[in-house]
């Protein structure tokens, strides 16, 4: 009887174990970031300042503030432009995209993480251009 209920809790150890592997990529960033010139263009601007960048290893993360409520409805991607501006390092240009229609006189801070491993392209850095920031960032891979 042990020896049964010992391999049924192995087997039940075993079987929940779960892999956060996703094709040999593991983070835990909150979003993919969207690479879509379109999107890039059209996608909702609604105000709102980044109040800092950070990356670790590859997601970065971005602390920003926007009017609203509580900021529970708010639509947020970050999108980049398919563009790559050949300098050194190369260069990508990104948007915060917010679509806000919480109609509050508050100012809510959010932080947030990218997934910005699609990001990487020839070389081992790239500089990320990111609208409403002031902040040179390079991401290093």
């Amino acid at each position: 009887m042990k020896k049964a209920l010992i391999l049924i809790i192995i087997g039940i150890s075993f079987f929940s174990c779960s892999s956060d592997d996703d094709n040999g990529n593991q983070n835990n960033c909150d979003f993919k970031t969207i690479i879509n010139k379109n999107q890039y263009e059209a996608a909702p601007s609604d105000p709102l300042a980044i109040n800092s960048l950070e990356i670790n290893d590859s997601c970065l993360k971005i602390n920003f503030s926007s009017s609203g409520c509580s900021g529970e409805t708010w639509e947020i991607k970050l999108i980049d432009s398919e563009d790559i501006m050949e300098s050194n390092p190369p260069q990508r240009n990104l948007r915060l995209s917010l679509k806000n229609e919480e109609v509050c006189l508050a100012i809510v801070t959010k932080e947030l993480t990218f997934d910005i491993s699609n990001l990487q392209i020839g070389g081992n850095q790239v500089q990320l251009n990111i609208t409403n920031s002031e902040e040179i960032i390079v991401y290093e891979y």
